[in-house]
């Protein structure tokens, strides 16, 4: 099954599009969804959720109509907002029992699930204390645990590390990695730090000024990125480039490595027969993989 389908999906305010015909098709698993401040994020989450009406297009979350079974659709989907949005003088424990049965949970099993987020979060011995009391990272758990309380099929989740120490932010990634591994649940991971989707997803989505510009599994996005070979050998390494130059490889030396930028159909022959030629060992060789930053920073040229 799809976790998120949409066709057309667009959303107007005051006539300026804050998305503009979005098409996607996107399975099961850990997504990543990246854009600009003002690409559309943040709304595309809120149609999807079925807060929002589209002003044309569809959207399906797990098969489900978002238009037309918005219900029924958030007693499958849980919801990690960005904004601040938490009562100051409730505590951790009477929040999320109350989320759970506002999403549908009997009372004694709202109140068990409450125990077992709250302790999966990091917040057992803190549960019933007042929520103005704890920090920002405290704060975002919260949040986390009211949206994972009624059991979900799919987590979105809102820039879930924003404000937190890189402690912090480093226990909140691993516990959504734990979400998607130990607990089978998929998820939606809204972010505008780069390295948090690149270690956490396995899908992404970049958006930019409403649109989709890149889509699909992140390895193979990653991949394609790399059109070069990376190499490292012992002996000779001067003779062996100028002899790759030679043949019309355009080469760069790169952290005492050697960057071959283009790969030619033949050029593993070159190569070889240059490393036998120079009697240089070949002590690596594998193709260039570059970076999410990178993918991201190719898809939103500056001006100059």
């Amino acid at each position: 099954m799809l976790a998120i389908s949409a066709h057309g999906l667009s959303k107007n305010y005051n006539g300026t599009p804050a998305l503009d015909g979005l098409t996607l098709d996107i399975p099961e698993g850990s997504i990543g969804l990246l854009g600009e401040n003002g690409a559309g994020k943040t709304t595309l989450i809120k149609l999807l959720l079925g807060l929002l009406h589209p002003t044309a297009g569809s959207a399906r979350v797990l098969g489900l109509d978002v238009a037309h079974q918005g219900l029924e659709l958030r007693h499958r989907v849980g919801y990690m907002p960005e904004d601040e949005c938490l009562p100051p003088d409730m505590s951790a424990f009477d929040l999320v029992a109350r989320m759970g049965k506002l999403s549908g949970l009997p009372q004694e099993a709202a109140v068990q699930r409450t125990h077992d987020v709250l302790h999966l979060v990091g917040l057992g011995e803190e549960r019933y204390r007042p929520i103005g009391g704890y920090s920002v990272g405290m704060k975002q758990r919260v949040k986390l645990a009211q949206a994972l309380v009624h059991d979900p099929k799919l987590v979105l989740l809102d820039e879930p590390t924003s404000g937190m120490d890189p402690q912090g932010r480093e226990e909140m990634l691993e516990l959504i990695r734990d979400i998607r591994t130990k607990m089978g649940i998929s998820l939606l991971l809204s972010s505008h730090l780069l390295l948090d989707v690149e270690r956490v997803c396995e899908y992404v989505v970049i958006l930019r000024a409403g649109q989709v510009v890149a889509q699909g599994l992140m390895h193979e996005l990653l991949g394609g990125l790399g059109e070069g070979l990376l190499l490292r050998v012992v002996g000779d390494q001067d003779t062996f480039v100028h002899g790759l130059r030679g043949h019309g490889l355009d080469v760069e030396m790169v952290g005492g490595g050697i960057l071959i930028k283009t790969a030619t159909e033949d050029v593993y022959d070159i190569i070889l027969k240059q490393a036998v030629e120079t009697k240089v060992q070949l002590r690596r060789l594998e193709r260039e993989v570059r970076s999410l930053e990178e993918l991201f920073l190719a898809l939103h040229p500056r001006a100059s």
